[in-house]
């Protein structure tokens, strides 16, 4: 039975919680460290950050603050592409940013061209530091993902993309399982775009949930971990508020198909 707790085990037996809370956009400060403080108030236990994002700081004080034990907490953040010519300096300023001791998985964000393999042999010699748990990519190809099998001796851990039922993947999704890789959806509520459409909407009225939550608990039921954003306490709470209900299997088929009807 899924509950707030559930995991997906990784590649290298690390357990990753499928449920994250995104920080996209999340403004360094008051308004990131009121929500990660929210998120891991209302049972949260996987946040995630990048360099990019420039909320680090905030983020590290939130679970610092939070009086839960650093062990408790994966925190994810991430290798911008400006940095790409040197990811170990990179590597330690997020982690003299967030000063949490450790990050539990550290992601190639976007695959620069021609440094695809260079980069990945350069997050494996972080990882050998001893600093980061777990590796992995965002923003990855089916090609570059197995461009970085061939020479890797590290295999990635996750692939962290968009995706919600309006862009799903399949030949991505099943690639990442047959190579044990986890597929992490971000923008799995599609920054708000299709919250009102009617098929959604149905659905949602169908099991007395949000269209939110149906759209994050298509993504559990997948096997997909997911990072639903906000900055609201009340959404934060009902986005974590998805564990009383089941879609059946003919609901997930559907919404599967969902990407095969916008026009």
């Amino acid at each position: 039975m899924l509950n707030i707790n559930s995991t997906i085990k990784l590649n290298n037996a690390t357990a990753m919680p499928l449920l994250g809370f995104g920080t996209w956009q999340a403004k360094d400060g008051e308004t990131a460290y009121d929500a990660v403080c929210g998120a891991l108030k209302a049972g949260y236990r996987h946040i995630d950050t990048a360099k990019f994002y420039g909320n680090e700081e905030s983020v590290g004080r939130a679970i610092r603050d939070s009086g839960i034990a650093r062990e408790e907490i994966w925190v994810t953040t991430k290798l911008w592409t400006t940095d790409a010519l040197n990811p170990e300096k990179a590597f330690q300023t997020s982690l003299d940013k967030l000063n949490i001791g450790y990050i539990d998985l550290y992601l190639i964000h976007f695959p620069v061209p021609g440094l695809v393999t260079k980069n990945w042999l350069k997050l494996e010699k972080i990882f050998e530091g001893g600093k980061v748990r777990t590796i992995g990519v965002s923003n990855h190809s089916i090609a570059q993902i197995k461009s970085i099998l061939k020479v890797a001796t590290i295999k990635p851990a996750v692939n962290q993309i968009k995706c919600s039922p309006y862009n799903y993947d399949p030949e991505m999704h099943e690639f990442c399982k047959n190579n044990g890789i986890a597929m992490e959806a971000y923008s799995p509520l599609t920054r708000g775009n299709n919250l009102n459409d009617a098929k959604l909407l149905s659905i949602a009225e169908k099991y007395k949930k949000s269209p939110a939550q149906i759209l994050l608990r298509w993504c559990i039921q997948k096997d997909i971990a997911t990072l639903p954003k906000s900055v609201h306490e009340n959404r934060i709470i009902e986005n974590a508020d998805i564990y009383d209900f089941e879609l059946l299997d003919s609901d997930i088929v559907l919404l599967d198909l969902f990407s095969k009807f916008i026009e």
